[in-house]
């Protein structure tokens, strides 16, 4: 089973379980929910209260802006002009290193610059060689705006696109597998993975059927799009693991396990990892050292839950403050998900 194999359902909310817990002290009713936030239902003897985020808000902040401009990325095949002086012609590709090499000028690292910004870096590097050279920088071909797609569609793999990568455009292109003896249809889910510490679960059909334009969410290079088949069960390891994504859980998994299929340990875990396993659902959290995790009487003491997070902070972080701040920007960017419902 691929390590970015994903988790069940899927409302596309902010991950706010985490923040309750500083809310929890005050009565709910004193406090009015911020702007745009809708209170959830309360029972008689409420234990964790929380506020859930407009999901459709969740996804407009995950998008990056409709105008922005195209930045050069490792892949790309570029040409270098320079006005009057066509012997300075260049057609380069930009390096894994994110550079290109020029006469004279050497490396020029180009990775994540725009147009305008390149032929800036390439005069500035050849400034004290020629006096007012003039510089146009054109992509020949795209390679570097590319997103992977895994699990459930025809042909699993990396999709390049001349312009921003979208949702839609990545399924389509990838081929949606058809179920048995039926034809490809629209999956009811999937979930975007945006580096180490960024999940969002997006609810597919349901928007494609009612004609929202987010169905076909803009989407950033290296995003990853899993399409999960109905019968499978995920957590989500983020931080510092060497694979970051969803891992596949059964009856038999234990939290060792699943750290082993995300790769294990990243040195900056440290030689004795915190490990925090996190409830989207309530908001609880557990914490182990990576020791305990290695016990098999305590890790098999650990039972894990389709939905749960397993983050593993930072050397020397082991507190839930510091989970609270590292996740962060996804309290921001609202695309950290609220698994609401089990399998």
């Amino acid at each position: 089973m691929n390590r970015w194999a994903r988790t069940p359902s899927l409302q596309v909310v902010l991950f706010a379980g985490l923040c309750v817990g500083a809310r929890a002290q005050s009565p709910p009713q004193a406090e009015m929910p911020p702007q745009g936030y809708a209170q959830q239902p309360q029972d008689p003897q409420p234990q964790n209260p929380q506020l859930q985020p407009n999901p459709l808000e969740a996804l407009r902040n995950l998008e990056p802006p409709i105008n922005e401009e195209y930045r050069l990325g490792r892949g790309d095949e570029i040409t270098v002009d320079f006005a009057g002086r066509p012997d300075l012609q260049a057609k380069l590709v930009v390096g894994p290193d994110g550079r290109i090499t020029l006469p004279l000028a050497g490396d020029i690292l180009l990775d994540g610059l725009t147009r305008t910004e390149a032929t800036k870096a390439i005069a500035a590097a050849l400034s004290s060689y020629f006096d007012n050279l003039a510089v146009q920088v054109t992509v020949t071909k795209y390679t570097a705006n590319r997103v992977l797609v895994l699990g459930a569609v025809t042909t699993p793999g990396e999709v390049t696109f001349a312009g921003t990568p979208t949702l839609l455009g990545a399924l389509t292109r990838s081929g949606l597998s058809p179920g048995q003896n039926k034809p490809a249809e629209i999956p009811e889910r999937c979930a975007i993975y945006r580096g180490s510490n960024q999940v969002v679960w997006v609810q597919l059909r349901e928007l494609v059927e009612s004609g929202n334009p987010l169905a076909d969410l803009r989407l950033r290079r290296d995003d990853v799009i899993y399409v999960p088949s109905l019968s499978e069960r995920f957590v989500s390891v983020l931080g510092e693991v060497q694979h970051p994504g969803a891992v596949p859980i059964t009856s038999s998994s234990t939290l060792a396990s699943v750290l082993a299929d995300a790769g294990g340990l990243t040195d900056q875990a440290g030689s004795n990892a915190h490990i925090q396993i996190v409830d989207p659902v309530t908001g609880n959290s557990r914490v182990l050292t990576f020791k305990d995790v290695l016990n098999p009487a305590k890790s098999r003491e650990v039972t894990l839950k389709p939905g749960e997070i397993v983050f593993v902070p930072k050397t020397g972080f082991a507190k839930a403050t510091y989970v609270l701040q590292r996740l962060n920007p996804l309290f921001q960017l609202s695309t950290l998900a609220y698994l609401g419902a089990a399998l």
